[in-house]
């Protein structure tokens, strides 16, 4: 299985994609919006959504309670998380249930009890990271999960058609917006972050998998080892330890700050 990713600046512009995606034919519970707001603007969303179809929309005043536990669903169909660095989103299905889990959201049993963990093999935890930056700046994500590349295929053309920015491009936006404060953090080591960078980045972008974070350094120090000497092999010869291990450091401690300050925010 596949994913398949693209950012949008607006959410009616995440909401056209989504709807032309369905059309291709790819599953609800293969495809999912991400979307950012304030607590306010989700619970009047949440508000106005029927659970049922014979059911009156106004659920926001049954969910209340759910939300100060950061977690409610709706008809199992809209899904409000408080993700830890983020802060509030929505996201729709199942699908959207399994991202916000392994961001690090606490699902509720009504949508963790409709996850079944092999359905979404091709969650791109490494990428999750990406997203809750995108998030953050005020945008909305896009994601499909397909079987082959034919789907695949039809999904990217229509991510491109309706103006989506690929994960690549806002990942390198991502770097761009940390990249000076870490070069001058890193070059009081003595080193040179020209020529550590590359090294130092794949460090960084290993500590924000989704599987690496919240956890205790030595519960993740084989995780690290694993992820340094896959880096030893694609690069021999090169001096990588270092700033590899560097780089972890700081991921980790970027990702602390992160849920510091989304706490104090709360």
């Amino acid at each position: 299985m596949q994913s398949v990713t693209g950012i949008f600046a607006t959410r009616e512009a995440a909401d056209r994609a989504y709807d032309q995606i369905r059309q291709t034919g790819i599953p609800a519970e293969k495809l999912t919006v991400l979307t950012p707001g304030s607590a306010d603007q989700i619970a009047r969303e949440i508000q106005s959504i029927p659970t049922e179809p014979t059911e009156q929309p106004g659920m926001g005043n049954a969910m209340g309670a759910l939300l100060g536990g950061g977690i409610g669903l709706t008809g199992g169909s809209v899904l409000m998380a408080l993700v830890p660095g983020v802060g509030p989103i929505t996201a729709l299905g199942v699908l959207g249930a399994a991202i916000m889990g392994a961001a690090g959201a606490t699902v509720g049993a009504a949508a963790g009890g409709k996850i079944e963990k092999s359905s979404y093999d091709g969650l791109p935890e490494d990428e999750i990271f990406v997203y809750e930056d995108a998030l953050r700046n005020g945008r909305s994500v896009v994601l499909a999960l397909t079987d082959d590349e034919p789907p695949a295929a039809r999904v990217r053309e229509v991510l491109q058609q309706t103006g989506a920015e690929s994960v690549d491009a806002a990942r390198e936006q991502w770097w761009t917006g940390l990249r000076t404060s870490e070069e001058s953090g890193y070059s009081k080591s003595g080193r040179s972050f020209s020529e550590d960078e590359e090294f130092f980045r794949l460090g960084f972008q290993a500590a924000m998998h989704a599987r690496n974070r919240c956890r205790e350094f030595d519960q993740v120090s084989a995780e690290m080892d694993a992820s340094l000497e896959d880096v030893r092999r694609r690069y021999p010869g090169k001096d990588v330890e270092e700033p590899f291990t560097r780089g972890y450091r700081r991921g980790r401690e970027h990702y602390q700050q992160l849920c510091d300050e989304g706490k104090r925010a709360a």
